[in-house]
């Protein structure tokens, strides 16, 4: 199991509340995640799943209760916490007017880089062979692949994905589906919401429903 220090690596959260327009979106709710597990947040519209991701990510505060990685209260940590950290929302959050090559040069500056090459990251996308197009000109499924894939040029444990099969085809979904299998089972966390059935075969996936 990764460690960071003398700390075995888990997200762990105690009696989160989250209130939204004088709404209790969800209340005493508690998870722990370890190493080679996903957490699978479901429910209706509303129910809160990106309010929850957004607490995770550190950019909410709860409105009670608490999150800590390895023990510590992930806003207290602040950087030392989100340099493990990687988040794709329900938007793309590419730049249109930059190339795919281009966009994931870019997300390797601003983390932390890895060995793998970009060419081999737009390969695992089934991008390889777009590099140079401008991203506008990419269909919505490419856009989202190419979001995606700025995950795989840093080196980070824990992935926060808002609906990562939004405009994704059958095989899309595959590609993507693999990504995530490849990162739990070399050690990476994944805190997952979707509206389209995950197919994780080997990985210990925890539940969440929102809407109970």
């Amino acid at each position: 199991m990764k460690q960071t220090g003398n700390h075995t690596l888990t997200l762990e959260a105690r009696g989160l509340e989250c209130i939204r327009d004088d709404r209790v979106l969800f209340s005493e709710l508690a998870f722990r995640l370890e190493p080679g597990q996903a957490l699978l947040l479901e429910g209706r519209n509303g129910s809160g799943k990106t309010s929850l991701l957004r607490i995770l990510c550190g950019i909410r505060l709860p409105d009670a209760g608490s999150v800590t990685w390895c023990g510590s209260d992930i806003n207290r940590l602040g950087p030392d916490y989100h340099e493990h950290t990687a988040y794709v929302g329900h938007r793309d959050g590419i730049k249109l007017d930059l190339t795919p090559l281009e966009n994931l040069a870019m997300a390797r500056a601003l983390g932390k880089p890895n060995e793998t090459t970009l060419e081999a990251v737009l390969e695992q996308v089934d991008l390889y062979g777009f590099e140079d197009v401008l991203t506008r000109n990419l269909s919505a499924g490419q856009k989202r692949r190419l979001a995606l894939a700025r995950l795989l040029v840093t080196d980070t444990v824990l992935w926060i994905l808002d609906e990562p099969f939004t405009s994704l085809d059958v095989h899309g979904i595959q590609v993507v589906e693999q990504l995530l299998e490849q990162h739990t089972a070399r050690g990476g966390m994944l805190a997952v919401t979707s509206h389209h059935p995950v197919n994780f075969k080997h990985t210990t996936v925890q539940r969440i429903d929102l809407s109970a």
